[in-house]
């Protein structure tokens, strides 16, 4: 694997597992950046539940708002590949903390574009082929998350869709 890799899918579809299997393929010194923030009990044991099925291999970072100084850090201790898990969580949370996702979105663009050196895979929800949402801050996520995914695969080398635990090539 060359590049950073964009893995889309549905809640539930395997993307995870599929891209924690291939950052632990593929690299040797390896780190979680989880984006995660537990706002209520459900999200809670979400949160530990991947916790405790994450390999020993990798070397975690929690990083719910600053996801490109951990991407920093990551880079500063020149580990071979790094899981991003997840995007959609992390637009969410910068939402939530009332900051502009656009413009966190064009600087991790930026960051990618300028560190090739530190492979970056990157896990994001799918959340734009449902119904359109019932109000204002849903259809704004939805467009946030969308508009992000459009801007990553283009700086990606490579794209996967997971559906069903299948995965998908769609770009490289």
């Amino acid at each position: 694997m060359n590049g950073h890799h964009l893995v889309l899918g549905g809640a539930k579809s395997g993307k995870t597992r599929f891209a924690e299997e291939l950052v632990l393929n593929e690299g040797k010194k390896v780190a979680y950046i989880a984006t995660g923030r537990a706002w209520d009990d459900e999200m809670r044991a979400r949160i530990n539940a991947h916790q405790k099925s994450r390999s020993s291999k990798f070397k975690t970072i929690e990083a719910p708002i600053n996801l490109i100084s951990s991407l920093e850090e990551a880079r500063r201790k020149k580990l071979d590949l790094v899981l991003v898990d997840c995007l959609t969580l992390w637009i969410t949370n910068l939402m939530m903390a009332e900051m502009e996702p656009g413009e966190s979105v064009d600087a991790l663009v930026h960051w990618l574009e300028t560190n090739a050196n530190l492979r970056v895979v990157l896990v994001s929800n799918e959340v734009g082929q449902g119904i359109v949402p019932d109000n204002a801050m849903a259809r704004e996520f939805r467009d946030h998350a969308g508009t992000s995914h459009q801007k990553l695969a283009q700086i990606c080398e490579m794209v996967t869709f997971v559906t069903a635990g299948i995965p998908q090539r769609l770009k490289g």
